[in-house]
């Protein structure tokens, strides 16, 4: 009955056309009226309690530095520094592509910023090469979806929030893994290159000592990433104030080696606003569902029926995995995140799963649905910085190895926890 209803209202009140942040609370409380006895009290006071939380603040520090990263232009200065560097191998600029957005990521946290930055520098330089134009989007926006698997990364940020789980736990647990998808990356675009050769175009390799002197050009934005990151896993600030300190550091590079101003500044903060304030409104409406959620005991009955049933652990994560693919259709990922953690979360980590590692998990089929068409938010992103040469099928059918590759790398962290849980385990004992 109450499964019924909580399936019912929420649908309405998504079918009327309120914002999602609105469906989802609106939806909590009225289960907390109908079915909890009226204590629709107990909605507001979780939604006082999230906003009394230091560490969502830096959610929107978070964003504006990747905001004014982008802004300055610095992204371009990181394509020019790393190009020499992967252009000796046959997949040439493509790597690069990878590897920029690998770095970028390390300061970002957004896919669909990493996606834009890197994106608006390299599609037209790889396009006037002569590279295959679904060969150059898929790989922006398989390279873009890392910026939330690399920390710092909202989509861990918002789940460290939501779970009480520990946000540097959450940070180190993406860095393999990360960093393993870009591999995967990298070895299906060599694969592909060395395969189709009329793809990708022979790059003339510079010297070694160009190469290097070339490289050395990218120390300005590993400084920003030592800071923000170091300062994090060293325990010298917590997520708040390591991001105040990358905004701090992100403008100064800026001003000084970028082309940021003081009204594109200014503007970074308005944009900066508007995101969260989106983003805001749809957490406050999942506390509300999860606190109602929570005060009739739904994902402890939910687990003794799966129990009831039989159902293995591995099985019941399918399960989960298949909705997410189903949801990542509809929905954009954060959205789908915080409205499916409620049930998810209680449900995976009371069957044995490790919070850590799910929180992984879940970001990886976040990135999954930034690439799944009709609304993989990567996918539009990069049709705009194309001015439309590339169409959504075209940029979904370049984008599907890499959705691949993502599902791969899910069945590898299934397989192996370690990946995730290796790092965190060093530095939390």
């Amino acid at each position: 009955m109450i499964w019924s209803a909580l399936g019912v209202l929420l649908s309405l009140t998504v079918l009327t056309g309120a914002m999602l942040g609105a469906a989802l609370g609106l939806t909590g409380f009225a289960i907390l009226h109908f079915f909890g006895g009226g204590s629709m009290r107990l909605g507001v006071q979780a939604v006082f309690n999230v906003l009394g939380e230091f560490t969502l603040t830096s959610i929107p520090l978070f964003i504006l530095l990747g905001d004014v990263l982008v802004a300055s232009g610095l992204a371009g200065g990181i394509y020019k520094a790393l190009s020499p560097l992967f252009a000796r191998l046959r997949g040439g600029l493509l790597h690069t592509n990878i590897a920029v957005c690998t770095v970028f990521g390390a300061v970002s946290g957004s896919s669909m910023s990493v996606s834009a930055a890197v994106g608006s520098v390299a599609y037209p330089e790889l396009i006037g090469r002569g590279y295959d134009k679904r060969m150059v989007v898929g790989s922006l926006a398989g390279g873009g979806t890392l910026g939330l698997l690399i920390p710092p990364s909202l989509s861990l940020l918002i789940y460290g929030a939501l779970t009480d789980t520990s946000i540097g736990k959450l940070f180190l647990a993406g860095v393999v893994p990360g960093l393993m998808m870009a591999l995967l990356f990298m070895i299906y675009i060599e694969i592909k290159a060395r395969r189709h050769p009329g793809l990708v175009p022979v790059e003339a390799p510079l010297p070694w000592s160009q190469t290097l002197r070339a490289t050395l050009a990218v120390w300005p934005i590993l400084v920003l990433i030592l800071a923000v990151l170091g300062s994090l896993f060293l325990g010298i600030a917590t997520p708040t104030e390591s991001a105040a300190v990358g905004v701090a550091a992100a403008a100064l590079l800026g001003f000084t080696m970028g082309d940021l101003t003081m009204a594109r500044l200014m503007q970074t903060f308005l944009n900066s606003a508007r995101t969260f304030a989106v983003i805001a409104f749809v957490f406050l409406g999942a506390v509300i569902l999860a606190q109602s959620i929570s005060v009739l005991q739904l994902p402890q009955k939910l687990l003794e029926g799966v129990s009831s049933v039989g159902l293995s652990p591995l099985l019941m994560l399918s399960v989960v995995v298949l909705i997410y693919l189903l949801l990542g259709m509809v929905f954009d990922g954060l959205s789908m995140m915080v409205m499916t953690l409620p049930v998810v979360f209680p449900l995976l980590t009371g069957l044995g799963y490790d919070a850590v590692w799910l929180g992984v998990v879940i970001t990886i089929m976040i990135e999954v649905g930034m690439l799944t068409p009709p609304v993989g938010m990567n996918l539009f992103v990069l049709v705009g910085i194309s001015k439309h040469q590339v169409n959504l099928a075209q940029a979904s059918i370049g984008a599907l190895p890499y959705w691949l590759l993502l599902m791969l790398g899910l069945v590898l962290l299934t397989a192996m926890p370690g990946i995730a849980t290796w790092l965190p385990s060093l530095s939390y004992k």
